[in-house]
């Protein structure tokens, strides 16, 4: 197969998955053996389309992004210090043991685990019913903020699903599933950008001008898929469970076992 093609291919899978709570990981990693598109360029690849789910994010939510580079603390509503306070948690464990968590907990094995647990914790937060306190993004709290950031450390497992994680905990401290989500978006911009320098420096030896077609064409595709699928995902969340996307999941888990275990 062309590698462009697997490019397109690898591009709509990142695009699908990255903000949806099924583990964009464990996508990657079961499309990556079926195409034979493994080995240390591949992985770079895989942080360049990432880019291309991120520019998604900041194309869509452009005016509000805007908003919170005024620094306006003062004003009601949603502000930047939300997103500092819901990124600090991840953002601080995610520099300490970067080394950690490359080496142990990014693996065929871990993402199985992962996604199971990932999907229980869905189905636990589903099942919590709790009335949402907070019923739009302007109504987030900074206690709330901290507390979802604190659950997105668990996204620093491989295969658990930053969305996933942080939707399941925004439930449980009382913001509605569609907020949590959105807020997820939105916080996640920022942290996937310095995650995946922090992977383009030490993986610059693989980078070379030759690889730019393929590289721009991953990128471009997850960018389109992306913002098709945020939205989708976003009118989907007001019909269905999130139990439906834990029961993926399983599935995804029994997937990764046999084809990789």
């Amino acid at each position: 197969m062309d590698e462009l093609v697997k490019a397109v291919i690898m591009g709509i899978v990142e695009g699908l998955t990255e903000f949806l709570p099924v583990s964009s990981t464990g996508h990657m990693i079961v499309t990556g053996h079926l195409l034979d598109f493994v080995g240390e360029r591949e992985k770079t690849f895989e942080v360049v389309v990432q880019l291309g789910a991120v520019m998604a994010v900041l194309v869509l939510y452009w005016k509000r992004f805007m908003n919170l580079l005024k620094f306006n603390l003062r004003a009601p509503g949603l502000n930047i210090l939300h997103i500092i306070i819901g990124m600090f948690p991840a953002s601080v464990l995610g520099l300490v043991l970067h080394d950690f968590i490359k080496e142990y907990l990014f693996g065929p094995k871990t993402v199985v685990v992962s996604l199971i647990v990932g999907g229980l914790l869905l189905i636990a937060a589903e099942k919590s019913k709790r009335k949402p306190s907070s019923e739009s993004l302007d109504d987030i709290t900074y206690k709330q903020a901290f507390g979802i950031g604190c659950f997105q450390i668990l996204s620093l497992w491989s295969g658990f699903s930053r969305s996933g994680s942080t939707m399941a905990g925004g439930m449980f401290l009382g913001v509605k599933k569609e907020v949590a989500a959105e807020f997820t978006f939105l916080m996640s911009v920022p942290i996937m950008l310095g995650a995946s320098g922090v992977d383009l420096i030490q993986s610059r030896d693989f980078l070379t001008w030759n690889d730019t077609g393929l590289f721009a064409t991953g990128l471009f595709t997850s960018f389109v898929v992306a913002m098709i699928a945020i939205v989708t995902f976003l009118n989907l969340l007001k019909r269905i469970s999130l139990s439906w996307f834990a029961y993926y999941r399983f599935v995804l888990a029994a997937v990764v076992f046999f084809l990789l275990l």
